[in-house]
Parts: structure tokens; sequence; C-alpha cells
């Protein structure tokens, strides 16, 4: 029930959901999204997400990722619970 809470089950094949248009959404601060990030990626901190939702495609599949997987899975519920309908929780950018 916790991997499930958190998003933590099965592993998600990133790379195909990116090759068919996902948009990877990294939640991290702007000073740790600086640091090192996913190419491409767009960074909106998680504790902005909910005044920007906006800015993401509801269109397009969404891959979550942070430092080790704890807020994304908070920002996909977040999304989830705002009508966006193929959210993923990537867990650490540096795993996907």
């Amino acid at each position: 029930m916790l991997k499930q809470l958190f998003g933590l089950g099965p592993k998600i094949d990133t790379s195909a959901l990116m090759a068919n248009g996902a948009v990877v959404l990294d939640v991290r601060t702007t000073q740790e999204f600086a640091s090192g990030h996913v190419k491409g990626s767009l960074n909106i901190p998680l504790d902005s997400l909910a005044t920007r939702m906006k800015e993401l495609p509801k269109d397009k599949p969404i891959i979550t990722c942070c430092a080790s997987g704890m807020r994304s899975a908070t920002a996909k519920s977040v999304l989830t619970n705002n009508g966006f309908k193929e959210v993923y929780n990537g867990g650490s950018w540096r795993s996907i």
C-alpha cells in the first residue's frame, strides 16, 4: 500500500514515454534544478505548482521527478486531483 501511495509501484518506462512526447516536470527548487536536471525538463517547484499548472499540457503524459521521489509523488497527486489524466511519478531525476 505504501508503494502505491508514493507512486513507487512497478517501474515505468520513462524513455518510451519521453519518446512519445511526455513532459518531464522537475518539482525541485530552482537552485536544485540549476545544479543538474534532465535535458529538456520543465522546472516548476512543488510549492509553486498549484499556481502554475496552466503551464502544463493536459493532453500529454507528464513524468514528475525530484531528488528522491517524495515531492514528485505529491506533485503527481496534485496534478491528478486537478484533472490531469496521464501522470507518472518518475522518482529521482537521476533515474530518468
